[in-house]
């Protein structure tokens, strides 16, 4: 990541959208390009937080490699040995794959906080969004993003405002 010479700045905005991510299959799922077309309005931010929480039990998010493929599988393969499904669970209502898919989204985690630098997420070089489908028939999922920050200065470039955005000066 580039250091940034921003400083101090005053104000704050606050933006929020639901988005849906395609179904996938069960697995680790590499989403970061699939989210960012969805919140345009992330380059309007010069600094903040994005927070990304997903609203579902059987699903997760983690930050992690976005180059190799072969890491995203290994994954996968390594949570089924940690988490497998022929374990005596009480909860089977839905399926065999259920209980499990909670668990392996405990272990997870149901939301990133990735800090906002000039209009982009701040991203280690080899680092990406991954979305862990748990469950072998699952739909599409939703998703909430949340930004925080500061504006761009429109004295440096032109941007129209972010709307819906509460936006107030210090």
């Amino acid at each position: 990541m580039a250091s940034s010479n921003i400083g101090i700045q005053t104000g704050s905005a606050w933006f929020q959208r639901k988005i849906n991510l395609r179904p996938q299959h069960r697995g680790v799922h590499l989403v970061t390009e699939e989210i960012l077309r969805q919140i345009p309005e992330l380059s309007q931010f010069s600094i903040g937080l994005c927070h990304i929480q997903i609203l579902h039990t059987s699903a997760s998010l983690a930050l992690n490699e976005s180059w190799d493929p072969d890491v995203r599988d290994d994954m996968e393969m390594m949570l089924n040995k940690i988490i497998p499904e022929e374990m005596p669970y009480r909860h089977s209502c839905e399926g065999p794959d259920d209980m499990p898919a909670h668990v392996k989204a405990c272990f997870l985690g149901s939301s990133l906080s990735i800090p906002i630098t000039d209009g982009k997420l701040a991203l280690g070089t080899w680092q990406g969004i991954w979305f862990c489908e748990h469950r072998n028939n699952a739909g599409s999922r939703k998703l909430i993003v949340t930004l925080t920050g500061c504006l761009r200065d429109s004295t440096r470039s032109p941007l129209s405002p972010v709307s819906p955005i509460a936006s107030t000066s210090s």
